[in-house]
């Protein structure tokens, strides 16, 4: 056992909370729907970058490579200035989504580089120039440039010209739970001596001001131990504890209130307030801080001058323990030598979990997508009765608010560390996201991810009616059913990794799921016929119409994706009922409701329009007002998913549950009429085993035909979301004179239907991809080698579908992949991050894919389900 799986034993047994503190502030606060409390729902316009720095928030705080408690109500990370911007850089800046030319992005240069699962040790660099920050000219531009054009970026703006900038990398480790070391290193990568103003920042959440009686904390001077400065912190929570600073930096203090004069033209509520250490800082507004010195808010003040190629370091430690180390110096030799300690452990445990034979290159990959999984985990703080009502200290919200965005919510009472897809464009969660991040998230930390999916079945957050809650902009949007698949796997990986897999979580889970999938079956069949129409379904502009409102048609839309993703879902819970029959037989009755249940969705799959025969192909199909029935024939990922529903059945298995197999093999015997179209479940396959599949194995080679073919879905990079097909053959459909229309778009979006920034009309999408990948290789467990599929088609390459799967996961590795010509797809044509040394090894996890070059699009950051590269990187190492 390394000493992190040591760490983690410990956490698990409460013998330790290494938990208790991580990187779970968020990287972006304002902007956000529990921010706004405007009429319309107008959250980016509501609280804007500009008002981040002198209002306080109410529900979460943010900061720049930063640090909290698992209730933020102590928040640490750094400040700067370089002398030339109009405000501290207290946090990443971006454009609003009506901003970006293709929707909200993050214009900052930042990088998770390392992290053990429990945060003993951390690792973050942040780029910042030496010239003023182009905050206007982002703006500008990119609100000048249409759709067609690409992002105007950071680097474009020559900000980084001859490496005019600073690397500053931010290191934590843990010497105990609650006694972190802090080391701070600054690079001067220009050509000049150039100014840093570093300011390392500590500060409380700011609980006090609501009108609900919170004790105001303190942080106050301390007096100076051996030569260092110290500030005491006093919480009501947390007690005492102190924040250490090398050498002898000026103390700077404030109040962590809002700066109501600078805002609004009123008197503030109190002498110091939030912006109060920029405007000294910046303005040398000496009476904006106090000279007491105490507040809620401080930070020590490091002003250094570093030649070309220079580095400083600044150690700062918060601990818990007036005098942490021997003679009372926090700053001795034994502070350096933890942190080599905490980075040898952090390599002793991911050497037990990458694959050693794989490349540096690969290792190097794998390493950062675990560190940037990990750094996106942050306190989620949304109470939606509080939100809705307002706080006794404050006007009550316009009266619109009662009907608006997610007023039917008011049981949901967030308030915990969750897996965030990214933390600054996407700094609240989405189910179906974490359900994906959960894979690899188990491969480091099993009991992580085990409560991620535990936690969003809680009675808090699970709608009494059974639905899960989507996310925060509309709680109600309907999500792929994925929870039960994620809850299996991680059961699985666990069980792999442990040998022992955790029956009182799958059993726990289970339960709750069940309430899940009644919701579905009585809300999302509209006649009853195992027909769904699940809504968005996260799709987002996949198809021809916006799927989660009103049709201009009238009628609805039958979903092959939705009726495949509930295909899917009674397979999940199918195999978790099997699993768990083997210690309770009750459990069996449940499977062959599931199994059941199952041939009724693949019958009505099969047989009620939805598949195509001529094209060899599922598609939804438009069921109007008039009882007509109008297939939409467009050649997407909605197509693929059918194959998402397939399970095989071990023949020991069902030996070992008599009563679900003569169940089995009754119904199969009497209902022929239902198993139609179906794969034969009579027949055994490789090792006896007998599938369960939407598709049979010549429906199975016919869509494989299809999404195999270069000129169709393959892309060298994976498996697109809507068949290139449509660039040159666009699906189009005229109604009431309007012609709606779904081209293949490989990048960025044409229509802001669902935001610039999200497309699913070409791009590569590492979850779907995953399940793809999957879903082959269970078809391959049945299938066995005899059966062969041309791969790409007309190549006249043939390989099992076990072969087909690691073709599809190296090319999605390839992504990230530095290739024989040193270049990594993801960058793109973007030379800096192709060529330059202090970037080149700095990988970016997006949201999704060019479908022709791989390229990053979308959310830079967006290791959640992207972060399923590590798993496939692992799986080609294994």
């Amino acid at each position: 056992m390394t000493k992190e799986e040591a760490r983690l034993q410990e956490s698990r047994e409460r013998k330790a909370h290494w938990k208790r503190w991580g990187p779970y502030l968020s990287e972006r606060a304002w902007g956000t729907v529990r921010e706004d409390y405007s009429p319309q729902g107008t959250a980016w316009d509501y609280f804007p970058h500009d008002h981040a720095r002198s209002r306080a928030y109410r529900w979460g705080e943010d900061g720049l490579g930063g640090i909290c408690d698992r209730h933020q109500l102590i928040c640490f990370a750094i400040a700067l200035w370089n002398g030339r911007d109009p405000i501290l850089k207290e946090r990443l800046f971006g454009l609003a989504g009506n901003e970006g030319n293709h929707g909200e992005d993050v214009k900052e240069y930042y990088f998770y580089l390392d992290s053990t699962p429990t945060h003993s040790y951390m690792k973050y660099l942040y780029k910042y120039p030496q010239a003023e920050f182009p905050y206007g000219r982002l703006v500008d531009e990119n609100r000048r440039r249409g759709q067609s054009a690409p992002e105007y970026e950071l680097l474009d703006t020559g900000v980084f010209d001859e490496d005019r900038y600073f690397d500053i990398v931010v290191e934590y480790a843990k010497a105990s739970a609650d006694d972190i070391l802090v080391r701070i290193s600054v690079v001067n990568r220009g050509l000049d001596r150039a100014q840093l103003h570093l300011l390392p920042t500590l500060w409380f959440r700011n609980t006090w001001s609501r009108g609900y009686d919170e004790l105001r904390p303190s942080l106050r001077q301390a007096k100076n131990r051996e030569g260092h400065a110290a500030i005491e912190v006093t919480h009501p929570y947390y007690g005492l504890r102190w924040l250490y600073c090398d050498g002898v930096p000026e103390l700077l203090f404030t109040e962590n209130d809002t700066n109501s004069r600078r805002l609004y033209g009123t008197d503030n509520g109190s002498l110091y307030v939030k912006d109060g250490i920029s405007e000294y800082i910046v303005h040398r507004a000496k009476e904006a801080v106090n000279l007491e010195p105490v507040g809620t808010k401080a930070a020590a003040h490091y002003p250094l001058t570093l030649g070309p190629g220079e580095m400083a370091t600044v150690r700062l430690r918060l601990t818990d323990t007036e005098v942490p180390l021997t003679n009372g110096n926090p700053f001795g030799a034994d502070f350096e030598q933890l942190f080599s300690e905490r980075q040898r452990e952090a390599d002793e445990f991911y050497a037990s979990v990458i694959p050693q034979n794989l490349s540096p290159d690969a290792r190097t990959v794998m390493r950062q997508a675990f560190a940037g999984l990990l750094w996106s985990k942050q306190f989620y703080h949304y109470v939606v009765a509080q939100w809705l009502a307002g706080d006794p200290a404050f006007p009550p919200p316009p009266p619109e608010r009662l009907n608006g965005r997610n007023r039917e919510w008011t049981h949901l009472y967030n308030a915990d560390v969750i897996s965030m897809p990214d933390k600054w464009e996407y700094p609240w969660y989405a189910a179906w996201d974490l359900a994906f991040h959960c894979l690899p998230l188990a491969l480091v930390d099993p009991d992580f991810a085990k409560e991620q999916l535990v936690l969003m079945l809680r009675e808090w957050y699970m709608h009494p009616n059974g639905q899960l809650p989507a996310y925060e902009w509309a709680f109600g949007d309907v999500n792929p059913p994925v929870h039960a698949w994620a809850a299996w796997r991680v059961y699985k990986i666990e069980k792999k990794r442990r040998d022992q897999g955790d029956r009182a979580f799958l059993e726990r889970v289970f339960h709750k799921l069940l309430l899940n999938f009644t919701w579905w079956v009585n809300r999302k069949d509209a006649e009853g016929r195992n027909v769904f129409q699940g809504g968005f379904l996260g799709l987002d502009n996949i198809g021809i119409f916006d799927r989660s409102q009103p049709l201009p048609t009238g009628g609805h839309i039958e979903q092959a994706d939705g009726t495949s993703w509930m295909g899917m879902y009674t397979l999940n819970l199918l195999a978790i009922a099997l699993e768990l029959a083997r210690d309770n037989p009750a459990y069996e009755d449940v499977a062959s409701k599931f199994w059941e249940h199952f041939i009724y969705i693949a019958h009505a799959m099969n047989t009620l329009g939805l598949w195509d025969e001529a094209d060899g192909f599922y598609y939804d199909v438009l069921h109007l007002p008039d009882d007509r029935h109008v297939p939409l024939k467009v050649r997407s990922m909605v197509g693929l998913i059918p194959l998402f529903a397939v399970e095989t059945l071990d023949a020991d298995l069902l030996d070992r549950l008599p009563s679900f197999k003569r169940r089995l093999e009754w119904f199969i015997d009497h209902r022929p009429d239902l198993t139609q179209g179906c794969a034969c479940m009579r027949t055994p396959g490789r090792e006896k085993r007998r599938l369960l599949s939407i598709a049979n194995p010549e429906r199975l080679r016919r869509v494989l035909t299809l999404m195999l073919d270069e000129r169709e879905f393959l892309s060298p990079y994976g498996i697109r979301a809507i068949s290139r097909y449509h660039q040159d053959h666009p699906f189009t459909l005229t109604v009431d004179g309007m012609e709606h229309r779904v081209n293949y778009e490989p990048a960025e979006s044409s229509t802001g239907l669902f935001g610039g920034n999200s497309n699913w009309r070409g791009p590569i999408w590492f979850p779907v991809n995953y399940l793809i990948i999957e879903s082959l290789q269970k078809f391959h467990y049945y299938l066995g080698d005899d059966y062969t599929v041309e791969c790409p088609t007309g190549s006249g390459r043939m390989m099992t579908l076990w072969e087909v799967a690691a073709e599809i996961s190296r090319r999605l590795s390839r992504i990230f992949l530095r290739g024989p010509d040193g270049r990594r797809p993801v960058y793109g044509a973007t030379e800096t991050f192709q060529q330059d040394p202090h970037w080149r090894d700095l990988v970016l996890f997006y949201e999704y894919f060019h479908g022709d070059n791989g390229a990053g699009i979308g959310a830079s950051h967006q290791t959640g389900w992207t972060g399923l590269v590590a798993k496939l990187i692992q799986q080609c190492g294994e």
